[in-house]
This record gives structure tokens, C-alpha cells and sequence, in this order.
């Protein structure tokens, strides 16, 4: 090949050489940029996965940081729930201590001002000296008197009771009128000194309490009778009106005082004494005599009496 061959063939593959080589420089840099831009995506990848981690990392740290607020303050609200349960029992108790010291207090208030002699036992037991009246009398509605030209009274708390009583038996058909009520000492001396000389003194305390042991200076008591018995009593126990009283003066706190069998007296059935409905009503269920009962027993029913 001559020169200008040669010179010839170089200058037709200049330009090949020219364009492949471009491309190359081209396909270099296409591949460093993308290289670059992988390189740079992956390290702001790897930034923002720290980021998260780390926002994550302090997300959690709240969280529990949160957590324990929320349980030292629940263990708190748990304390205080507890302090305020302890405060209100305390405040129950005290006011349940002041509501049972009240009532003791009421209840002893009423006991000084109830006669503690209204359910004592008399009747050769305990003694009634001549100057014992009751607190208060009161005269007996004179409809309800066999007698009604002779007055009779009877303890004012207890008036209403028996006159209920006497009301409802006449109701029911079966009348009943007081024949005698409130005796003082002294009238009781009288009626027992005539007694004595009438009958003697050994039949007279079969029957009549010397002056103070007669339940009447108690101003609890009355001897009823009716129209057609009349002022000796004979045969009052086969009467509808006893029958009556037996069934029912228990509801207006009377009982029957010396029943069949006493150890004090024969038998009165006309002869009642008023010791409240509550105890009247315990005798009358457990079929007991007053007297019969423990004194301490009786007394527990003293301040509930006019109840």
C-alpha cells in the first residue's frame, strides 16, 4: 500500500474512531452519573432509615416514658382512692357512732322521764311509801265508768290506752265500764282496814293488797266490770267481755295480773294492769305471767313502754 492509500484508510476510519469513541465517553459518564445517583439515593436512603430509626427510638422512649407517667399516676390515683375510701369509712363510723350515741342519749333522755316504778312488782315484792303519785292522772271518761257520778283517773300517759281498749270491746259488743282505778296509800289503807273487818284478816289477804303493794297507787291498773255484774264481781271470769279482754287487751298493753294459780293473790279476772303493748304482747304469745318474768327482763321494756 502506497502513501496515499495509506493516508486514504486513515482518513476514512477517523471518523469511526471518532464516533465510537463519543460513545464510549458517553457510556462512561451515563454509567459514573448513574453510579453517582445510585450512590447518592442509597446514602439519602440510608439517612432517612437512620432518621426513622432513630424517630422510632424516641417514639418508643415517649411511649414508655408515657407508660410509667401514666402508672405513677394511676399508683397515685390508686393512693389516693385508697385515702379517700379509708376517709369515708372513717366518716361512716363516726357518724354511725354519733348516730348510736344520739340515740342512747335519746334514749336514756327518755328513760330518766319515764316512772321507773311502772313495771315494778308489787303485791308483797316491792313497796310503794305513802307519798308515791304518779307524774301525772287523769280522769277516766266518765261513759266508760260504772259509777259515772264517782270519778275515776288513771296515769295520763295511759288514759288513751284504755279507753281504746274499752271503745273497742264495746264495738264488739262486749261492753266493759271501769269499776275502780288510781288508788292513793291512803285510800288503799282504808278499803283494806274495812276488808279486814268484814272478812278478817286472813281472807282479806287473799284477796287485797295492803297499802303499798297494790299496783292501783301506780295509777296502771283498773277493775273492770259490767253493767250486769256490777260491783261484786261474781262470775265476771264466765263473761264474753272477759272472754274478750283474754283475747285482746294484750293489743292496748294490758295484762291480766293474777290469773289462775298465782302465787299472790286468788284469782281477779277483772283486776289489769297496763305494762305497754310491746311486753303485753311477748306475755301473751309465750302464755306468761308478769310475775312469773325476771325483773331485769322486764325492765329492758320500761323505756319503750308508752311506744
Amino acid at each position: 500500500m502506497n502513501n496515499k492509500e495509506h493516508e486514504h484508510h486513515i482518513a476514512l476510519k477517523s471518523p469511526l474512531t471518532y464516533s465510537v469513541m463519543v460513545v464510549f465517553v458517553i457510556l462512561i459518564l451515563f454509567i459514573a452519573f448513574g453510579t453517582y445517583q445510585y450512590y447518592i439515593q442509597n446514602v439519602v436512603l440510608k439517612q432517612t432509615k437512620l432518621e426513622l430509626v432513630t424517630k422510632e427510638e424516641i417514639s418508643e422512649q415517649n411511649i414508655r416514658l408515657l407508660r410509667e407517667a401514666l402508672l405513677s399516676k394511676n399508683n397515685e390515683n390508686a393512693v389516693l382512692y385508697n385515702s379517700l375510701t379509708q376517709e369515708q369509712t372513717r366518716n361512716n363510723l363516726f357518724g354511725e357512732q354519733i348516730q348510736t350515741l344520739s340515740s342512747t342519749v335519746g334514749l336514756l333522755d327518755k328513760l330518766s322521764k319515764t316512772d321507773r316504778e311502772l313495771l315494778q312488782k308489787y303485791s308483797n315484792i316491792y313497796f310503794l311509801n305513802e307519798n308515791y303519785t304518779p307524774s301525772s292522772l287523769a280522769e277516766i271518761d266518765p261513759t266508760f265508768l260504772y259509777r259515772d257520778s264517782k270519778p275515776e283517773t288513771i296515769h295520763g300517759s295511759i288514759k288513751p290506752y284504755l279507753e281504746n281498749m274499752l271503745r273497742s270491746a264495746n264495738a264488739n259488743a262486749k261492753p266493759l265500764l271501769v269499776l275502780s282505778a288510781y288508788r292513793s296509800f291512803g285510800t288503799q289503807a282504808s278499803i283494806k282496814t274495812g276488808y279486814k273487818v268484814t272478812y278478817g284478816t286472813t281472807a282479806a289477804n287473799k284477796f287485797s293488797a295492803d297499802q303499798g303493794y297494790s299496783e292501783h297507787q301506780l295509777g296502771s291498773t283498773v277493775d273492770l266490770t259490767t253493767l250486769a255484774g256490777g260491783e261484786t264481781l261474781t262470775g265476771f271470769d264466765k263473761t264474753e267481755s272477759f272472754k274478750w279482754l283474754t283475747e285482746n287487751a294484750y293489743a292496748y298493753g294490758f295484762i291480766l295480773s293474777y290469773p289462775k294459780g298465782n302465787k299472790f293473790y286468788q284469782f281477779e279476772p277483772w283486776h289489769w294492769r297496763f305494762v305497754g303493748v310491746e311486753l303485753a304482747t311477748k306475755l301473751h304469745n309465750e302464755n306468761k305471767n308478769f310475775y312469773d318474768v325476771d325483773q331485769r327482763e322486764i325492765n329492758e321494756y320500761l323505756v319503750k313502754i308508752f311506744d
